[in-house]
């Protein structure tokens, strides 16, 4: 009996350590998840503002991840209808200072002002119709190509989506795929490769026709083909309007009206691409390396 018992309990023990991989992932993501649901909300008042311009300014900017201080003290101006470049290593805040003006997360110190008001102060919705985000990593919904893209103008009609789609030089590969604009792109956009899925969510940064963009390193993936066809889209969304670039490599932003210097959480420097150049401080170094 004891050597057929024995015999009997071996399976169940193998199949339990191969459970003990899952119990530790589910732990890692439940702690993540109960990380998110337990931060603060950001307060926000109801209504809209009529804003004078769309200037956006950074008074004596201060963050802080938990105990680690990202922003110290950042003071900077994007003009309204300007294209203003962040540039500098990893980690120097670039990407924290865009998502701030976008209002993702609130200030530890300091002020962020658009058109003269705090980002505070203004609604959620006021701030949505406001911005454009595109990141280098903008999620798809498991939906068709058309509805993907209309997520930045839910009432727009089928021409429309199109027309932008054409804008934005996405027509062309939505016409190859299988179904056309009725194609499913799959979970996260998996059935696409990351250029085709950059480009959508630049046609729906498009359509939606929001007065400031904001380009959070959206091309620092991608390689050198999808790269031109995507900073053709770019100059199309961007024109006239309020941009903000994060930028990864270098010559995605020479044409840019004020190009700042990101480092250590401070703005080291900034000038137009001529004017920095021709100061051969950090961003000279740079270039140069």
């Amino acid at each position: 009996t004891v050597i057929v018992l024995s015999l009997g309990i071996a399976g169940p023990l193998v199949a339990a350590m191969f459970f003990t991989d899952d119990i530790a992932k589910i732990g890692t993501v439940m702690g993540e998840i109960d990380g998110i649901l337990n931060q603060p909300e950001l307060v926000r008042p109801e209504g809209k503002y009529d804003l004078p311009n769309l200037d956006i300014s950074l008074e004596n900017v201060y963050f802080a991840y938990d105990e680690k201080e990202v922003l110290k003290g950042i003071n900077l101006t994007i003009p309204q209808g300007k294209i203003t470049a962040f540039v500098g290593p990893s980690g120097s805040g670039k990407s924290t200072i865009a998502k701030l003006i976008a209002s993702f997360w609130d200030v530890t110190g300091g002020l962020i002002t658009i058109g003269g008001k705090s980002v505070k102060e203004i609604s959620t919705d006021q701030l949505n119709d406001l911005i454009s985000y595109v990141s280098q990593d903008n999620y798809l919904f498991n939906d068709t190509v058309r509805n993907n893209i209309r997520m930045g103008k839910p009432e727009a009609s089928d021409s429309e989506v199109e027309q932008i789609a054409k804008a934005s030089g996405c027509h062309e590969f939505i016409m190859n795929l299988e179904h056309g604009y009725e194609t499913v792109v799959g979970g996260a956009g998996g059935h696409l490769s990351g250029g085709e899925r950059q480009r959508i969510a630049i046609a729906r940064a498009m359509l939606k026709n929001a007065p400031i963009v904001i380009l959070d390193e959206a091309t620092s993936a991608l390689d050198s083909i999808s790269e031109k066809k995507i900073q053709d889209s770019i100059q199309k969304l961007v024109k006239g309007r309020t941009t903000l670039i994060v930028a990864h490599r270098l010559s995605t932003i020479r044409n840019a009206d004020r190009i700042a210097v990101i480092g250590n959480g401070n703005v080291l420097e900034s000038g137009s691409y001529e004017e920095l150049m021709e100061k051969k401080g950090v961003f000279y170094q740079m270039e140069h390396l």
